[in-house]
Order: C-alpha cells, then sequence, then structure tokens
C-alpha cells in the first residue's frame, strides 16, 4: 500500500488550494456564513458543474469521475483549509457514500448523476434528540402502508438539512431494536409532511438542521436496499465519511497552526518577537507533532477507505480520534498565542475554533471513536 499521492492527485490539491485561496477568502467565507443559505450559491456551483469536485467519488456510470477515496481526502484537506462554506460535505461525503453503500444500481443511477453535476444538494439524516451517531441512537419509524412507506419521529444535527434538496434518512420498523430493522430512504424535502428547521449553532461556517417527520408517505422504491438490513452498508459509508471529515480536520489545523506561527512572529512584546520565547514555540511544535502524526492516520485511513477491507473500521476511528484532538490542540493553543484578540471578529482564528469544537463531535468524539478502536483490536 503506498500512503503518498500520486502526482495527479497532488496536482488535485494544489489546483483545489490556488482556487479556494481566490474565491473564498476569509471576507468570503465571513459574507457566505451569514447569509441566508450559509454558503455562496456560486462557489457552489463552480465547485459542482465547473471544477467537477462532486463528482469525484461517483462512478462513471452515474454521472461522476470514478476516482478514489484518496482524491476525496485531498480535497477535503484543501476544504478545511479555508472553511469553505458550502453543501460538498454533506452531499458527497454523506449522502452520495450512503447511496453508493446502500441503494442498488437503479437507484443510484436515478439519484447520484444529480450530486454529482452539483444540482441536487443533497445530505444524511441519521443522528436524533440523543446525539448518538450509532444505531441505537435510532428512534424514527417506518411503517409499511400499503405499497408506501409512513414516516414517523424527528432528526436533529442534520448536516445543511435546511437547504437541502435530497434527505437520505435513516429509520427502523416499530418494535425492533440495535441493528435490526434499520431502512434507508431517500426522501425530497419537500415531501409532505416533513418539517426542517435551522438550528443555532456555534459554528456558523457549517449550519445544521432539526427535521420533523409527521407521518411522512413514501414509495416503496425510495427505500435504498432491502427493508430493514441497511445497517452494515451505513455504517462502513459512516466510517468512509469519517476519513473525509478527517481530512478536513487535518486541513483545518494546519491552517490554525500556520496562523498562530505568523502571529507569533510579528506580535512584539518586551522588545522581541513572542516568537522567540521557549515556552510558546515549544507549545507550537507540540501542535506540530500531533498535527503530523494526525497526517499519518488520515492519509492511511484514506487508502484503506479506497481499497475497502476489513480495516476500514479501525482506520476510520483512529484517523477521526487523531484528527479530532490534533484540530483542538491546534484551536486551543492558537487562541493562547493571539491572546484577548483571538476571539474578536478581526481575526480567523475564532472561526477555526468553534469548526473545531464543532468538528470534534460530528460523526462521534475522540472517546467514541477510540472506543470502537478498542472493539477493533479485540478489547
Amino acid at each position: 500500500m503506498n500512503f503518498s499521492f500520486t502526482a495527479e492527485q497532488l496536482e488535485l490539491r494544489t489546483t483545489a488550494r490556488a482556487f479556494l485561496a481566490s474565491a473564498c477568502g476569509p471576507a468570503a467565507v465571513r459574507v457566505s456564513m451569514e447569509s441566508a443559505l450559509g454558503y455562496d450559491a456560486a462557489l457552489w456551483r463552480a465547485i459542482g458543474s465547473e471544477l467537477g469536485w462532486t463528482a469525484v467519488v461517483i462512478p462513471e456510470n452515474c454521472g461522476g469521475l470514478g476516482l478514489s477515496w484518496v482524491e476525496l481526502v485531498a480535497l477535503q484537506e484543501a476544504i478545511g483549509e479555508t472553511l469553505a462554506p458550502s453543501p460538498f460535505f454533506a452531499s458527497v461525503c454523506l449522502a452520495a457514500n450512503a447511496i453508493l453503500a446502500c441503494g442498488d444500481e437503479a437507484q443510484q443511477q436515478a439519484l447520484l448523476p444529480g450530486i454529482a453535476e452539483g444540482r441536487t444538494r443533497a445530505t444524511l439524516a441519521l443522528t436524533e434528540a440523543n446525539g448518538h451517531w450509532d444505531a441505537d441512537g435510532i428512534a424514527a419509524t417506518c411503517e409499511r402502508s400499503g405499497s408506501d412507506y409512513v414516516l414517523r419521529g424527528g432528526k436533529r444535527y442534520v448536516v445543511d438539512g435546511a437547504s437541502a434538496d435530497l434527505i437520505v434518512l435513516a429509520a427502523r420498523a416499530p418494535g425492533s431494536e440495535g441493528t435490526a430493522g434499520i431502512s434507508l430512504f431517500a426522501i425530497d424535502a419537500n415531501a409532505a409532511g416533513l418539517a426542517r428547521e435551522a438550528l443555532p449553532t456555534l459554528d456558523q461556517t457549517r449550519r445544521l438542521a432539526a427535521l420533523r417527520l409527521d407521518g411522512v408517505r413514501v414509495p416503496a422504491s425510495a427505500r435504498l436496499g432491502a427493508e430493514g438490513s441497511a445497517w452494515p452498508a451505513l455504517e462502513t459509508a459512516l466510517q468512509r465519511a469519517a476519513v473525509a471529515l478527517a481530512a478536513e480536520q487535518l486541513g483545518g489545523a494546519q491552517r490554525t497552526l500556520d496562523l498562530a506561527v505568523a502571529y507569533a512572529k510579528e506580535r512584539v512584546q518586551f522588545g522581541r518577537a513572542i516568537g522567540g520565547f521557549q515556552a510558546l514555540k515549544h507549545k507550537l511544535a507540540d501542535v506540530m507533532v500531533k498535527i503530523e502524526a494526525a497526517r499519518s492516520a488520515v492519509y492511511y485511513a484514506g487508502c484503506v477507505a479506497a481499497q475497502g477491507g476489513a480495516a476500514l473500521p479501525a482506520a476510520a476511528s483512529m484517523a477521526k480520534a487523531a484528527a479530532t484532538d490534533a484540530f483542538s490542540f491546534a484551536a486551543a493553543h492558537a487562541l493562547q498565542v493571539f491572546g484577548g484578540v483571538g476571539f474578536t471578529w478581526e481575526y480567523d482564528v475564532h472561526l477555526y475554533f468553534k469548526r473545531a469544537r464543532s468538528s470534534a463531535h460530528l460523526l462521534g468524539d475522540a472517546s467514541w471513536h477510540r472506543e470502537l478502536v478498542a472493539r477493533a483490536i479485540g478489547l
């Protein structure tokens, strides 16, 4: 297994960085996160229809480029560096990923071309009020009614759920428990009985929503895969999504360190740049050590996600735990370097701190993923 990027993958990341530096700088991020949608529609069109990022991991027979999770990791790292607000993570890393894992060929060919072309904004609705990312956390129900299903319950913390066109939603058969009885449905966001509400969030660069299912009726064709048996494939999709999120966290952690180092070189105290003080520069060296350790875990997990196999659960959880720790550590220490001005609106470091806090809980926190790693090695 080769853990280094190919020349083409490096070019993809370089091109992505150059585009985002030009089109989604700090000023543009602030404008986007305060808008009604939470992102720049023009940027989203460029990402999808012009650059083709939304098509990266979607197969060619579904309108995509048919590339691997390694290319997606390269893109996610660049996106994380700028905090670019867009439906990319929700549409590609969550929804399209779940459709690929659970849907049959006909469903994939019907649903994925719109995502690949950037026309369809999609998301995955899994978690509920309990905030759990496992099968036990799913309480929303799906009950047969003739040739249809009727969905009831609620979902919370749905990434870009208020603006999505398509919602991939997990529900269980009434009376079922654990991993049994779980089905996945592809639902039009304007379906009768589906109510959506944007949630107030600490991280304004990533929108979350709450959904309410008041007897939403969908045809049996909306069910992805066999009835009641979606969890194993969905769990694999969540593991791949964790790798993509870890890559984004890695990019954010590196940019946070870069901001702290640049400020430490220019901020003068007691007649010298504060970066010359041993206590501060050793602290930033510790940050770099954590980031480089996370980088190894993320790149390895990207290779495993691309190839598949039994190593994915442990690799994904190791990457998510390491990247969460690195980003949180980098953001906390960067704020200390900046001091009180770090949380003022004029500086960007507080935006990275908020993203670090929100991403730490998305798809499970570091402690939960460590527990998954422990289980994977037989403990």
